[in-house]
């Protein structure tokens, strides 16, 4: 399986609004943590600083930190940004989910 992980372009412009409200370094950190119905879950979180084991996905002013333990979990996935009439959210499309809860927040392996 690669171990890339994606960020669409819907994502890209919006961590990077997101980002601009931000002070100046702050970046947008992605992780995966145990907990939600189906087992795990991502976590969003505004970051100063970044690990120097961190992937750093950064493009177009949207600058993403995962941590290596998270990146297993991750490996494959796109982070996507969606608008749709249900509200708007940050989506991960992981091939390694063999579960998701109906909300799409938490997954199984």
């Amino acid at each position: 399986m690669d171990a890339s992980v994606t960020v669409s372009e819907r994502a890209v412009q919006r961590i990077g609004q997101i980002l601009k409200a931000e002070p100046e370094g702050t970046m947008l950190r992605v992780s995966v943590e145990g907990g939600g119905c189906s087992g795990f879950q991502y976590k969003f979180d505004m970051e100063r600083e970044k690990a120097a084991d961190d992937l750093v996905i950064a493009r177009e002013g949207a600058v993403v930190l995962i941590d290596p333990v998270s990146v297993n979990y991750m490996a494959g996935s796109e982070i996507d940004f969606v608008d749709d009439l249900i509200g708007a959210s940050f989506k991960i499309k992981n091939p390694q989910a063999k579960a998701a809860c109906g909300c799409g927040t938490s997954f199984a392996l």
